[in-house]
């Protein structure tokens, strides 16, 4: 037979037939063949069935690269603890502030009440959830338009924006002023009743438009919902205090002696000798300068305590899918959590600003709010708090790489912001580069080291998402970008995720 007429056979399948669409059993049994075949095979199965996949991945030798000391190391105030809660935007945006106050009036330690916060942020989420109903009356439930809206009404989580709006509104307040409570601290249960109500509340504002009352009757129905609301938060939460007494000590800059017992022998006797008068009672008092305010309202207390203005940061996202161009503002459709105020916005830019941003801030001396995928090549919940694919080895724990870049991965759900936290420090290199980075958490001292984390700048730049940035620090392209007409993004088109 001539090699022009030979018939060439195509090679079987190991699934068997070419087009058959079901998994074979064949092909299961040579998947299963080859896995036992290799040791190293066996030696990852025991290991992730013992430990779980992330202890199993663990490379020891990534986490020695990473040392948790930074030539920049903010002075930072106590860790703070979310709890089982979704407001680490919340709590990282009022860790950057806490910094602030910390250091104009010279204190040991600072927090705000992130309860007061978490209040006033349900109540208006609440209501712009029912203003987004009436917003779209002629829109059917399953709308993708709706079922966004729909999809979560009054929940936990949030953008530095979100929390911009309540400060401006609300103001803010001293923990002491107002504590966290049961229903602050694991808020499932609160925050599921009252998404029940609102979306009841949402069904019989739609029968009404249908049965054709009017808009100004619909919003009068729903301000007597929002009393329901109220009710509903301040039974959870407790109500907030209009006005609260604020007392703090400062630091002493010169200490002075310690009036302590002295042991000495005259004699051949034990003898005690006081520096000064044993018993007096200036000894016993802590004399540091005091501040105390009465009666002071939240409004008054940002104003006058708070030595930034939350409305000088700027949200920087890093998107670099080819349908978000570099250098552009955008907003986010639906996107507040107060009504009346403006949409989300992000101007988006390449990783290399987001970089300087973040490094030109920390070394002048101030933290950074900052969103991130947390769950990606993270060790969370131990004591290592490493942000590192050095440190993970999921692909040499499976065998195969890993090869989505970051527009890939968030152009197809792989990866998307998830969590806020804080950058308190960076270590630059003897070449003058950042290559890790100190991250403060919200889930308390029993994570991490004593609460903080540290990240490595392959890290940095693959899975930080968002950048809080004052203006000061901004390059020209942002600060013209700021200045135009912004594009806008559908609910489902946004740069970045909400975080919990």
């Amino acid at each position: 037979m001539s090699k022009a007429s030979k018939t060439v056979k195509k090679p079987a399948t190991r699934a068997g037939k070419e087009n058959e669409k079901a998994i074979s059993s064949r092909a299961i049994d040579e998947y299963s063949k080859r896995f036992n075949s290799e040791r190293a095979n066996r030696v990852a199965a025991n290991a992730s069935t013992s430990l779980g996949l992330i202890k199993a991945a663990t490379s020891y030798q990534g986490v020695r690269s990473l040392p948790k000391d930074f030539s920049v190391d903010l002075k930072q105030t106590g860790i703070t603890n979310q709890k089982q809660s979704g407001r680490c935007w919340m709590f990282a945006a009022l860790n950057t502030l806490s910094f602030e106050v910390m250091h104009k009036w010279n204190l040991d330690d600072f927090e705000f009440s992130e309860s007061y916060l978490f209040f006033w942020d349900k109540i208006e989420k609440s209501n712009t959830y029912l203003e987004n109903v009436l917003a779209t009356l002629d829109e059917d439930t399953d709308s993708r338009i709706f079922t966004i809206i729909n999809y979560e009404p009054a929940d936990d989580g949030g953008w530095w924006q979100m929390f911009v709006n309540l400060v401006n509104k609300y103001g803010l307040m001293p923990k002491s002023a107002f504590p966290e409570s049961a229903n602050s601290g694991n808020s499932d249960d609160f925050t599921m009743y009252l998404n029940v109500k609102l979306r009841e509340f949402a069904s019989q504002l739609r029968e009404e438009h249908q049965a054709g009352a009017s808009l100004d009757k619909l919003r009068e129905l729903k301000l007597n919902d929002m009393e329901t609301v109220y009710r509903i938060c301040a039974i959870s939460l407790g109500e907030p205090p209009k006005k609260f007494d604020f007392f703090a000590r400062t630091k002493e800059d010169d200490k002075k002696e310690d009036c302590k017992d002295e042991k000495t022998k005259s004699d051949g006797k034990t003898k005690n000798v006081s520096k000064d008068a044993k018993d007096s009672k200036e000894s016993r008092i802590d004399d540091r300068p005091q501040i105390r305010e009465y009666g002071i309202t939240p409004q008054e207390f940002y104003a006058k305590y708070v030595p930034v203005d939350v409305n000088d940061y700027v949200t920087l996202c890093n998107n670099p899918m080819k349908s978000r161009p570099f250098n552009r503002r955008y907003q986010l459709k639906f996107s507040t959590n107060v009504a009346e105020t403006g949409p989300l916005e992000f101007v988006n830019v390449d990783m290399d600003t987001i970089h300087k941003a973040a490094l030109d801030q920390l070394q002048a001396g101030h933290p950074l709010w900052f969103a991130c995928d947390c769950d990606q090549y993270a060790l969370l919940r131990g004591k290592e708090g490493i942000f590192d694919p050095g440190a993970v080895r999921v692909d040499e724990l499976f065998g195969t790489e890993f090869t989505f870049d970051k527009a890939h991965a968030l152009q197809y759900g792989v990866s998307s912001a998830n969590h806020a936290m804080t950058f308190t420090g960076v270590n630059i290199d003897e070449d003058g580069q950042a290559d890790r980075w100190k991250v403060e958490n919200s889930w308390g001292k029993d994570v991490g080291e004593d609460g903080y984390y540290v990240a490595s700048d392959e890290w940095f730049r693959r899975y930080v998402n968002e950048l809080i940035v004052r203006k000061e620090f901004l390059p020209e392209p942002v600060l013209d970008a700021l200045q135009s007409e912004p594009l806008t993004l559908e609910p489902w088109q946004s740069l970045s995720s909400i975080c919990r």
